[in-house]
């Protein structure tokens, strides 16, 4: 059969065919188009979100402990979409609830600030005066909406960049809360006061002057360890490389097999067999400690995470080292051995070679919008660059509520006072 032939055959049976070939080649881009459409057109434009401001209590003796568990009962909202949810209602399969943790400094002041889904706004304050019962929480004007929205424009401009591991390891961990804490309880509450590190943020944001804003965001969501984001999974690989032991047992030989090993063994072997060397598994003592943090960062919920902050400014305010704000407190938790958060150079609103004027414009206005909307890096995808995992003791390691209103900046906000009931004996009349 020649060449031509064969070709000959194949066009007709492709001519004559084709149009079963065609559904099974449109499948998956079919698939995307509808699921882009379901989840961004008809879900989403339905949630509707509310933006609360928290105004921390003048002192809180555990911060990081308190916020730990806060972020823990907010974990317990995940609640993954069945079949119906997912291909006709359009939830998103991967974090179809998320909460962005916002501190603003502007102009010298600093704010909280939580954005939720408004149906979870009761259990989110809630779970808030629950552990802080002295904190203020009142729902707040969305500050994104108090610059010009065509940012950048002649009066205003900004830069921008999204934070991701330096180790493409989800399972290293950062530098956490336990490590500025001190080792005796006795000296607790003095120490707290002096490493926290969210007093360094603090106290940049507050030398922020007239015409300067800084807005930090930390996007999260209630994650397991499943389909889409399998990190426990990666984890576990990480463990056993580390410790040396093997991985999954691969499928056991047939008896033939077994009895021709046998007698390939009696014929080239000598007669004398030697009893093999017992494996021991020598780990290192930074080995160990690796092995030890991964192990733990697994043992705590987690939340898939993006980390975004902006410094915008009018043009005759700026400031260069108020650009780094973010990066020099993320130095903070920065580990040789383990992880270390840095920026994203994909985002960055830095352009080095071609169309540099066009292409920086695109950026800054690309990073803008997405933090006005609090979507991904790599919208519409949830997963894949630009997210980390971090477990709750990460989370509460990087946001939570200064210790003391004492060893702050005037500008950070407290409530100084204790609430309390009135007297029992106060007369009525």
């Amino acid at each position: 059969m020649t060449q031509e032939l064969i070709v000959s055959i194949f066009l007709l049976i492709l001519k004559t065919w084709w149009w079963l070939f065609l559904p099974i080649v449109l499948y998956f881009p079919a698939v995307s188009l509808y699921l882009y459409w379901v989840n961004w057109h008809v879900w989403y434009p339905k949630k509707e979100w509310v933006i609360l401001e928290i105004i921390p209590p003048g002192e809180i003796g555990k911060p990081f402990r308190a916020m730990e568990d806060l972020f823990s009962s907010i974990w317990m909202l995940y609640s993954a979409p069945n079949w119906r949810e997912k291909w006709c209602e359009g939830s998103l399969p991967v974090a179809p609830s998320w909460f962005s943790f916002e501190i603003l400094g502007i102009e010298g002041d600093v704010h909280f600030y939580l954005r939720l889904p408004k149906d979870q706004r009761g259990y989110a304050e809630t779970i808030i005066q629950s552990h802080y019962p002295e904190a203020e929480i009142f729902e707040a004007d969305d500050y994104t909406k108090n610059v010009p929205q065509d940012i950048p424009n002649k009066t205003y401009d900004l830069k921008g960049e999204d934070y991701v591991f330096l180790k493409p390891s989800d399972c290293l961990p950062i530098k956490t809360y336990e490590f500025f804490e001190p080792s005796t309880p006795e000296l607790v509450k003095e120490a707290e006061k002096k490493i926290d590190p969210l007093t360094s943020l603090m106290e940049a944001m507050t030398k922020l002057k007239k015409g300067e804003q800084f807005w930090f965001q930390i996007i999260a969501a209630p994650i397991i360890n499943c389909k889409e984001i399998p990190w426990m999974d990666e984890a576990q690989k990480k463990i056993n490389k580390i410790a040396q032991r093997p991985g999954p047992a691969k499928p056991g030989k047939s008896i033939i097999q077994e009895v021709i090993d046998i007698l390939i063994f009696n014929i080239f072997s000598s007669g004398e067999t030697e009893k093999p060397a017992e494996s021991k598994t020598q780990i290192t003592p930074g080995e160990k400690n690796i092995l030890e943090a991964i192990e733990k960062k697994i043992s705590k919920n987690a939340f898939k995470t993006n980390i975004r902050a902006l410094y915008i400014y009018q043009k005759d305010a700026y400031n260069g080292a108020h650009a780094a704000i973010a990066r020099n407190y993320f130095a903070h938790f920065s580990t040789a051995n383990l992880n270390t958060i840095i920026l994203w150079a994909g985002t960055r609103t830095k352009v080095h070679y071609f169309f540099r004027d066009r292409e920086l414009y695109v950026k800054k206005r690309d990073i803008f919008e997405k933090y006005i909307k609090r979507f991904t890096p790599l919208h519409p995808a949830m997963t894949g660059k630009g997210n980390m995992i971090l477990n709750i003791e990460e989370l509460a390691t990087i946001f939570h509520f200064p210790i003391q209103a004492n060893t702050l900046p005037s500008g950070v906000p407290r409530i100084m006072s204790k609430k309390g009931t009135a007297p029992l004996n106060l007369p009525v009349g």
